[in-house]
């Protein structure tokens, strides 16, 4: 049988194009029928640009095309391997580690059986939304304590409602794009500020009554956290959420890091659990079926958040404006709309 799915085919190209496709899973597996895909700006970027520094654990020497990206997806399942139990044919499920294909493949562990009260087009986010999940776990946010995230990309305003939603008070949005700060303020942040304004760090300072104690750093920018660390508070601690491919930055660590006693932590979406979570440091499942309780609960809603839903044929459009464009939407493909 044959599949179709999205490939960047060379640099900044990306096509949907139709390959051969086994339908019987191998043990320890199932097959899906993709129902919505969600498209990570971020690591696609990093993935059709070419970039070598795409894993945190090696530089590629050589760049090497056709690649595949995606990994957070929604679907059916059409049949299941042997030894599988979780889910059986029928069921619906968000997806871990995918790509943007019609058909998926995927290990028994990385399926989260959906309740019927939640959408395909929801459940296709969350596997993202556990980022800044597991950010602002590891930083141990309590109730009422401050919070700021620098960025107002895709996983920054995620964490703004996930930092809502568990308490932070006040929850400060900054971005340079004013258009951004108006949708952070829509989503729930308290304040939303520039970056470049004059005197920033006192006036986040001021709001807070003297520095803030949690940080999300998204913007995997130098200066930008080299900017935070002048706003947080005593033993304030702060999350590497964005990915700083590029190291070639300097920080004066002991007057900011080291006399406040800042923690600063790696907040890698790999960096967390594999099989048992615990305090600070939950497993990816656990982070999605937190989600699922927190939607149904009526808590969080990221459908509010998408901007563009796109069939996949569009995807060479979609992929073009995603290597040229310096922002870029929350997007989804709607894989029922091949025809």
């Amino acid at each position: 049988m044959c599949r179709k799915s999205i490939v960047f085919t060379r640099v900044n190209t990306a096509e949907l194009i139709e390959e051969a496709f086994d339908m019987h899973p191998a043990p320890g597996k199932v097959i899906v029928q993709t129902a919505f895909s969600t498209v990570s700006s971020g690591t696609e970027r990093a993935n059709l640009t070419g970039d070598p520094n795409v894993s945190p654990s090696k530089v590629q020497k050589e760049v090497v095309f056709p690649r595949r990206s995606g990994y957070s997806t929604s679907g059916i399942v059409l049949s299941v391997g042997e030894g599988v139990t979780a889910v059986m044919p029928g069921d619906r499920v968000a997806m871990l580690h995918t790509t943007h294909s019609q058909y998926l493949e995927v290990e028994e562990k990385n399926l989260c059986k959906l309740d019927d009260g939640i959408t395909f087009q929801e459940a296709a986010i969350w596997h993202i939304a556990t980022f800044p999940l597991a950010a602002i776990r590891k930083c141990r946010l309590e109730i009422g304590e401050s919070a700021i995230v620098m960025g107002m990309g895709i996983l920054g305003m995620m964490a703004v409602k996930l930092l809502r939603a568990a308490g932070a008070a006040p929850v400060i949005a900054v971005d340079p794009v004013p258009q951004k700060r108006e949708e952070a303020l829509l989503l729930g942040a308290d304040y939303a500020l520039d970056p470049f304004e004059p005197e920033f760090a006192q006036k986040v300072k001021t709001i807070t009554g003297g520095g803030v104690n949690v940080a999300i750093e998204v913007t995997g920018n130098g200066k930008a956290l080299d900017t935070v660390l002048d706003c947080m508070a005593k033993f304030g601690r702060v999350a590497l959420l964005g990915c700083t491919r590029n190291s070639d930055f300097t920080i004066d660590y002991y007057r900011k890091v080291h006399a406040p006693g800042i923690t600063m932590i790696g907040a890698h979406t790999n960096a967390r659990p594999q099989m048992e979570s615990y305090p600070g440091m939950w497993t990816t499942m656990d982070d999605m079926k937190a989600l699922q309780k927190l939607v149904l609960a009526g808590r969080l809603d990221f459908t509010s958040m998408v901007a563009e839903v796109h069939a996949p044929k569009n995807a060479p459009e979609v992929y073009h404006r995603l290597a040229t464009e310096k922002t870029f939407p929350l997007v989804q493909f709607d894989w029922s709309k091949l025809v």
